[in-house]
């Protein structure tokens, strides 16, 4: 499930769209990739706040950053949620020349985006956190 303002992305601002077919290859280009995971709009309240600040990060950041929407949900968007491993939606997933840098998930301040994206373009590249499984004894 899609919505005009994650669509526009792709339709209006020529944001490349971003699957398991074409992942690869995208994040491998050379600066920094910024993957976009809306998430389902219907249930994932701020997807739309994300698809309209997103465009605001790239201009800001001039020439930086390299956005792709990862429009598909519940296929290819779960698994590539599983190689980066955030836990929340919207994310905004920052991949340099193919290696994962960092990720910012849900809404935020306009200046804790400034500031996150200032670090993660200075910063070096890192395992994707990926998911952990709480270990109980009995």
């Amino acid at each position: 499930m899609s919505h005009p303002l994650v669509d526009r992305l792709i339709s209006e601002l020529g944001y490349a769209e971003v699957s398991l077919h074409n992942h690869d290859e995208f994040v491998a280009v050379p600066g920094m990739n910024v993957l976009f995971f809306p998430g389902d709009p219907a249930t994932v309240r701020d997807s739309t706040d994300v698809a309209v600040v997103l465009p605001e990060i790239v201009e800001t950041f001039a020439g930086q950053l390299r956005p792709g929407v990862v429009t598909d949900v519940f296929g290819d968007g779960k698994e590539l949620n599983r190689h980066y491993g955030f836990r929340e939606y919207p994310a905004l997933v920052f991949v340099r020349s193919g290696e994962y840098v960092g990720a910012i998930t849900r809404i935020q301040d306009w200046n804790v985006y400034l500031e996150k994206v200032s670090e993660l373009l200075s910063s070096q590249p890192r395992r994707p956190p990926g998911f952990s499984i709480p270990v109980v004894s009995a």
